[in-house]
């Protein structure tokens, strides 16, 4: 990723970070609504999950600078979802849902310039996780 690509989502990130139990809400609402048939890998608190969430994607983002040292946790992190049944298609579900997500909190900020930066992030994301996954196979 380039500086400016790693600039926007840090920066829109800040922008959805101080709201995030209520934009994790609105993720896991607008996932279940599109793609219903992934709420059956859902069985904990879905607050504890939103928490997760929020944690991971903060985790990231703070690292877009310098990923390399997060790549062997984000594979395992992949591994663990393919053990609840995650497939490589669900990463574009989860996209559709983050991606709304993000548009919701931030709004007119949502720009084609700031939503093409956090699928260019997302997408290295999920493949880092997709390979850890191929890897536990």
């Amino acid at each position: 990723m380039n500086p400016e690509t790693i600039t926007l989502v840090k920066d829109s990130w800040a922008t959805v970070a101080p709201i995030s139990e209520q934009a994790a809400g609105l993720f896991y609402g607008r996932l279940f609504e599109i793609y219903p048939e992934v709420r059956p890998m859902f069985k904990g608190d879905m607050k504890e999950q939103g928490n997760k969430l929020v944690v991971m994607l903060t985790t990231v983002v703070n690292a877009l600078d310098n990923l390399d040292p997060l790549i062997p946790t984000i594979k395992k992190m992949g591994a663990r979802h393919a053990g609840y049944g995650v497939h490589d298609g669900d990463y574009a579900k989860v996209a559709d849902a983050l991606l709304w997500t993000l548009g919701q909190g931030l709004g007119d900020d949502f720009t084609p310039e700031v939503k093409n930066a956090w699928v260019c992030a997302y997408s290295a994301l999920a493949d880092t996780m997709k390979a850890g996954a191929a890897e536990a196979t």
